[in-house]
């Protein structure tokens, strides 16, 4: 399946405001089953955006403004070819002990710690034992995980922010995709699983079934031995195959943030988020 994503951010500042510092997770490097065809970010007021790669191998951007501006737009435009979801009876099988390996241990070490928006809690290991029971295999593990979210949290923006901690997400039992990936990313967390945050966009398709397609989307990662890093929507409560567009990866949101900045200047300010996910 190929994809285009859209998508637009604008501020508008109610005065004019200076020493905008900002930077974007907007364009995808290539992951297993999914290939970066094309990536454009674009800035108004124009300026030099300098891209690199950060900690987790993100494509990232960063820019300055100095000078004045009643309004920032940052637009991006990227094409994907996605493949099939394809995970070996073996992965699906594997268990905690299959993490034994020296490099395996290494790559998932980050994944299995507290950030700074997830952190392991009595209260969520409770939950995470009795909601996998009896199972032992990881991927029957997290599906188990990604129904008890799904069926126990209801979806509803407004009630919690970026700033949001799982625990707080966990006790409302409420919030929207990403207080729904940091509380599955702590459930895996404290009962052994390495999981990770997953920043990108979701095709809806022309039957309009899924939560999350008209902004930035977030779902976890979990690590499969034999299979890698394997996605969990539990918004959607569905398997993150190739109607998926991954942008960027991290311990949790602080790590993926879409757009991140500062200026100096008024509080007054208005953010419009267009996003447009067509299959081509």
């Amino acid at each position: 399946m190929r994809l285009s994503v859209y998508h637009r951010t604008t501020f508008h500042y109610g005065m004019p405001v200076s020493q905008s510092v900002n930077t974007l997770h907007l364009e995808p490097r290539t992951f297993p089953y999914q290939k970066t065809l094309s990536a454009l970010i674009r800035v108004i007021p124009a300026t030099r955006v300098r891209r690199f790669t950060d900690l987790f191998q993100n494509i990232t951007h960063h820019f300055e403004l100095p000078g004045a501006h009643s309004q920032l737009d940052i637009e991006s435009r990227i094409k994907v070819h996605n493949l099939p979801l394809d995970i070996p009876e073996a992965s699906r099988a594997a268990t905690l002990k299959d993490y034994s390996g020296s490099s395996i241990r290494e790559r998932i070490w980050p994944y299995l710690q507290d950030s700074r928006w997830v952190s392991r809690h009595p209260d969520v290991w409770r939950q995470a034992v009795d909601a996998t029971g009896q199972l032992t295999s990881i991927f029957d593990q997290a599906m188990a995980l990604m129904k008890w979210i799904h069926q126990e949290f209801r979806y509803e923006p407004g009630v919690t922010n970026v700033n949001t901690h799982l625990l707080d997400a966990f006790e409302l039992r409420r919030g929207v995709c990403q207080d729904f990936t940091h509380v599955m990313l702590g459930l895996c967390r404290s009962v052994g699983i390495p999981a990770r945050y997953a920043s990108g966009y979701l095709y809806n398709g022309p039957r309009d079934t899924l939560v999350g397609a008209q902004a930035s989307h977030a779902w976890t990662e979990v690590y499969l031995p034999n299979a890698g890093w394997i996605g969990f929507d539990t918004t959607n409560n569905t398997l993150a195959d190739e109607r998926y567009v991954k942008v960027a990866v991290g311990r949790d949101y602080e790590d993926v943030a879409p757009v991140r900045g500062s200026y100096n200047g008024t509080g007054n300010c208005r953010m419009e988020i267009e996003v447009v996910v067509e299959k081509i």
